[in-house]
Formats: C-alpha cells, sequence, structure tokens
C-alpha cells in the first residue's frame, strides 16, 4: 500500500485491475484503493508479471503492507514456499477496524480453481470460526480466488444442524441482530487528514514568507490576442500562464523545487507542480501536472482541465497524489487579493496568487490604471533564505512580461 498522502497512514483495497499472469509495465493500474482523498488508482512502479494478490478487496491496509508479487522481467518464477511466508506475514499484520470504503465485488471463483494445498480464509474469518465451531476446511470461500470470507463462516453456522459443531472454545452468545453501523462522514475524514498534514507542516518547517505585485498587463493583452483565434473549448485562462511562469523559474532556483526526506533536502530533477483543487463537497486536494515546465500552454490548459474534472469525481492516479515538487494556490476566483499558503510536505515551497485587479500603477512617471497580481512564497527556511525566494518570485514577474516565451 503506498503513500497517498503527507499523513496517510492506511487505505481500503477497492479492486484488483490485474489479476495473477497478467503482464504489467510502469504506469499500468493494478488497484484502487480507497483513502479520505477518495479512490485513487494505484500505479505499478516496475515490469513484470504479476505472481500472487496478497490482500482482498475490502480490506483496510495498512501503508507498507505488501498487497501483491510482481516477478520482474525474466526474473524465475517466486517458489511457493516464499509466497506463502509473504502471505502469512502480510496476513499477521494488526489491521485497524475502520469503516471500509464501497467495495467492488469480485466474481467468485470456482471451487474447483482453489489450491487444495492451503487454506484460503483471512485470520478475521478464522477466529470467527474458532468462536462459532465451525470447521473452515468443510467451508466454500466466496471470496477473491475462492477465500473464505466472515460472510462465509456466519452463512456455514445458520446452514450447520444442531448438534455437528466441533466446539474448541466457548462460544460466546450471538446477538439478535448486528450493531447499527454509523455513516462514515467522508468530509470530516478528509477534514481530518488536512489538519493532520497542516499541523505537522506548522511544526516541523519554518516558514518565511515573500510577497510582490506583477504588472499582468503585457500578459492579459497577449492573452487576449491568442484567444481570439481559438474556439471557446480552447481557450486559456489567465491561470495558466500563472503555472507556466511557476514552472520556468523553478529552473532558476532549482532548490525550490525539492523535498525534504529525514534530515535532508532532495532535489527534484522534473518540475511537477501540484495544483490546489477545491473539492465540491468541501476540502482540497493538490495533484501534480508531470513536467509543467515542458508543456506548451495549450498542452498545460488541457492537463489542467483534465485534472479538475477528475479530481472532483474521484478519479486521480496515484502519481498525481505522490510526485508534486511545489504546490501553486490561486484564490483569485474567491475575491481574494493575497493568500499565503501553508507548504504541504514534504515539499519545501508553495506559490499562491490573488486575483486580478485594477490599481493605480506607475509607469514611466505617469499614474495610470493597470491590471496587477499579487504573488507570494511560502518556503521552508531549511532549504533556502529570502534571497533565493525573492529570485523566484522576481523570475515570476520577468517571465510574465515575456509572455510569448511561455
Amino acid at each position: 500500500m503506498p503513500i497517498l498522502g503527507a499523513d496517510m497512514t492506511a487505505g481500503t483495497l477497492v479492486a484488483w485491475r490485474k489479476q495473477p499472469g497478467d503482464n504489467v509495465h510502469r504506469g499500468y493500474i493494478i488497484d484502487a484503493a480507497a483513502t479520505e482523498k477518495g479512490n485513487i488508482d494505484v500505479e505499478v512502479f516496475s515490469a513484470g508479471v504479476v505472481e500472487k494478490l496478497l490482500v482482498e478487496p475490502g480490506q483496510y491496509v495498512p501503508i507498507g503492507t505488501p498487497m501483491a508479487i510482481i516477478r520482474e522481467g525474466s526474473a524465475p518464477a517466486v517458489p511457493a514456499a516464499a509466497l506463502e511466508s509473504v502471505t502469512l506475514s502480510t496476513a499477521a499484520k494488526p489491521i485497524p477496524r475502520q469503516p471500509a470504503a464501497p467495495v467492488v465485488e469480485s466474481t467468485p471463483a470456482p471451487a474447483a480453481h482453489i489450491d487444495a494445498t492451503r487454506l484460503r480464509i483471512s485470520p478475521a474469518a478464522r477466529r470467527r470460526a474458532r468462536e462459532l465451531g465451525i470447521d473452515p476446511t468443510n467451508v466454500t470461500g466466496t471470496g477473491h480466488a475462492g477465500a473464505i470470507t466472515i460472510e462465509d463462516i456466519e452463512a456455514a453456522s445458520q446452514a450447520e444442524p444442531q448438534g455437528t459443531k466441533q466446539v474448541s472454545v466457548p462460544v460466546p452468545p450471538k446477538p439478535a441482530s448486528p450493531p447499527p453501523v454509523t455513516p462514515v462522514d467522508k468530509v470530516a475524514r478528509l477534514r481530518q487528514t488536512i489538519a493532520a498534514a497542516m499541523t505537522r507542516s506548522k511544526r516541523e518547517i519554518p516558514h518565511y514568507y515573500l510577497a510582490t505585485t506583477i504588472d499582468m498587463a503585457t500578459a492579459l493583452a497577449w492573452l487576449s490576442q491568442r484567444n481570439a483565434s481559438l474556439p471557446m473549448t480552447d481557450r486559456l485562462l489567465p491561470g495558466v500562464m500563472l503555472i507556466k511562469a511557476t514552472a520556468l523559474a523553478l529552473r532558476e532556483v532549482p532548490e525550490l523545487n525539492s523535498v525534504w526526506d529525514q534530515d535532508r533536502v532532495v532535489r527534484k530533477p522534473d518540475i511537477h507542480v501540484g495544483v490546489a483543487i477545491s473539492l465540491r463537497q468541501g476540502g482540497l486536494v493538490a495533484p501534480a501536472i508531470h513536467e509543467t515546465d515542458k508543456l506548451t500552454l495549450q498542452a498545460l490548459m488541457a492537463k489542467l482541465r483534465d485534472l479538475v474534472n477528475r479530481t472532483r469525481v474521484g478519479s486521480l492516479r496515484s502519481s498525481e497524489l505522490t510526485d508534486p515538487t511545489i504546490t501553486v494556490t490561486n484564490l483569485g476566483d474567491q475575491g481574494v487579493e493575497m493568500t499565503f499558503g501553508v507548504i504541504y510536505p514534504p515539499q519545501v515551497a508553495l506559490v499562491g496568487f490573488g486575483k486580478i485587479a485594477e490599481r493605480p500603477w506607475s509607469v514611466a512617471g505617469t499614474i495610470v490604471s493597470r491590471p496587477v497580481v499579487s504573488a507570494t512564497l511560502s518556503a521552508d527556511h531549511r532549504v533556502s533564505d529570502g534571497h533565493r525566494g525573492g529570485l523566484l518570485l522576481a523570475a515570476i514577474d520577468r517571465l510574465l512580461q515575456e509572455p510569448d516565451k511561455l
């Protein structure tokens, strides 16, 4: 289970997208996992053949827990004993009881396909079998690949004639009806996740803040001329120019395109700008636009539209949540003139933009009305200082005065 957020501790496996024997390559979707940020498509980061699935859909899985074995390249098949040991070590991990996310059910495998040499049963189902005095070897599993679930054990208990159970431990009285299930407040859980990440950020990261005001007259005039030749659906928004200018400015101040790993800074060779996107139900996420600095404005606009749409319907990929090297937030559409954001760990910087507004501006000694935008920087003082942060904001300003070079 990968880490899909700064303070993520576990996720729920929703469904497998690949099965044993399937070939996979880097970037392939192998499963879907439910987190506080929604259902995330988890990608593979190696090439090979899916050897074995170790986790059942619906299971709550701590981060770092092995979920599948992939035989890379042309390596020999993993011995059955090794697979068994990984399965047992995985099953032995304590799994906290959490409300499960909606589960996409898989088609039950026929009993003929179940490996007769090993009983496929989860630890929870095995414990329930002991409590009810059920012999699991006589139960037909309906889980993935014929695995025996708690529901299978309880169904067998109800179907078994009285007096035939093999009781090895005292059986507690069975409740007449299951306890009521408290609905999961997904918005509250998302807020808790954001709160944990932001608390960690303010506790661990020594922030410093800078601000500047940028004249947008040249950039907006160029944008208006460019959009006049484009169909309505392909027109560029000013925010795309701000994102692209930030990405290009990071080439000049590369230490701010980094992450803090343990006790050291790690510079990232690629620039993946995370864009803060508000969710309709509340909260926000900041998925990455990969290699932002290498995209044309037209391609960047298309990727931004796609990212916003997929974020709000809960269809993000795991790399989009794990790869951002810096975050850009823009609250101009909310009427905010200036924003000082909180750095999202392990990143070391965040750039904020406010609304573009007409303000008095001095041009060649004359006061005129100009469209301007406030740009701010929140940066990690362990990695850079105000001088380097000021160079980043100055580079953004300079790039926006030459929009044809973006």
